[in-house]
């Protein structure tokens, strides 16, 4: 008697969807930075005449549009990579004009337009956080996988490592057994994936492929965990005395009422602080940015001393928090200049991350 299998729609994460999602990070982020530097640097100028004008935030509507189109019609695998890059441009031109539409007066600078832009990017960055996360497939999310790589079969472009990969998901699948119409098919799909290697393509290293192997391979050989530790140091003592500048250069004024009249009177006049509540902000973003240099002032000291453990977890903490939370306030006050502070943080927390991979793994385990 044939067993009868209730219909499963759960959805089923895509495969290589971090991938896909870093190339819409980066695309809207460079997008967004891009779009203002140009506008900046050629007086904002506008495509129209008279009452008409054309904003960008049309462009990046057609391109999503394109975008959402692109895979309802094409079934190749490299479309999805071209769906994500134009994905983020269309993104990055629309939001980048959000100012014009939470304001009645259509005010592209609004000061509170840079931060919204900079959360809507925090939380594609949180999205893609998750994605990363791995979870076990069943045999149903493995059989997804295993056909999407047969495509590539069908293209002439199935490399020995998507081969390889798919003679372990099969075998994994046989060897659970918990389908029989499933593990027939992997048994069948496993002869024929032994047996014929005509699909096979000649596959040689991309471009990115050559030149990462090279980076890791000059890392390896000539820098060392000191010359490191001394770089991180550097970056960390260079860093932290440049967030505590503006905390400091504010508290010296604050001795001077001439001088605390100039600050304050230029913030009112940009519209940063309208209220005691805007003036409280100001002071908290004061008080945050003091803090972060602080800590990684100790974390840069905690490396001199070789306490790299603990420096690494501060070093992690503060420029997480940074990014995540200081840098809204930055990008109210200080607009997209921001991008340029938030840029050196995250090559900083990066270089972090990889010292800690990299050397501290058997020590923090």
């Amino acid at each position: 008697m044939e067993k009868n299998f209730l219909k499963d729609r759960s959805a089923i994460r895509q495969q290589d969807a971090e991938n896909y999602l870093l190339i819409t990070l980066l695309s809207f982020a460079l997008t967004v930075s891009i779009t203002r530097l140009f506008l900046g640097l050629t007086g904002y100028p506008q495509i129209g005449g008279g009452d008409l004008h054309i904003a960008h935030v049309l462009w990046g509507g057609l391109i999503l549009f394109v975008a959402a189109l692109l895979p309802l019609i094409f079934a190749n695998r490299w479309v999805l990579s071209l769906d994500a890059l134009l994905a983020g441009i269309g993104v990055g031109l629309f939001i980048d004009e959000v100012g014009k539409f939470i304001t009645r007066t259509n005010n592209y600078f609004y000061p509170s337009a840079a931060p919204i832009i900079y959360a809507v990017f925090l939380i594609t960055v949180l999205v893609y956080v998750r994605t990363r996360v791995r979870r076990k497939k069943d045999p149903r999310a493995q059989f997804y996988y295993i056909f999407q790589d047969m495509e590539e079969a069908l293209d002439q472009d199935l490399s020995k490592e998507e081969r390889n990969r798919i003679i372990t998901i099969l075998n994994q699948v046989i060897k659970e057994d918990s389908r029989p119409d499933l593990t027939k098919l992997a048994i069948n799909l496993l002869e024929y994936v032994n047996n014929d290697l005509n699909y096979l393509a000649k596959q040689k290293p991309s471009v990115w492929k050559r030149w990462s192997t090279r980076i890791r391979n000059f890392e390896k050989t000539h820098i060392s965990r000191q010359l490191y530790r001394y770089l991180l140091i550097c970056g960390l003592l260079a860093w932290s005395l440049w967030t505590l500048s503006f905390p400091l250069n504010i508290l010296i004024r604050i001795g001077s009422p001439a001088h605390l009249q100039m600050v304050l009177s230029q913030l009112v006049n940009n519209q940063l602080v309208r209220n005691a509540s805007g003036l409280n902000w100001f002071e908290a973003r004061i008080g945050l940015q003091g803090s972060i240099g602080v800590t990684l002032l100790i974390a840069a000291v905690l490396f001199i001393f070789s306490k790299d453990r603990q420096a690494v977890i501060l070093a992690d903490i503060s420029l997480l928090f940074s990014l995540t939370i200081v840098s809204l306030l930055l990008f109210y006050y200080d607009q997209f200049a921001t991008i340029i502070y938030s840029t050196i943080q995250l090559v900083l927390l990066l270089a972090v991350v990889h010292y800690r991979k990299r050397f501290l793994r058997r020590a923090i385990r």
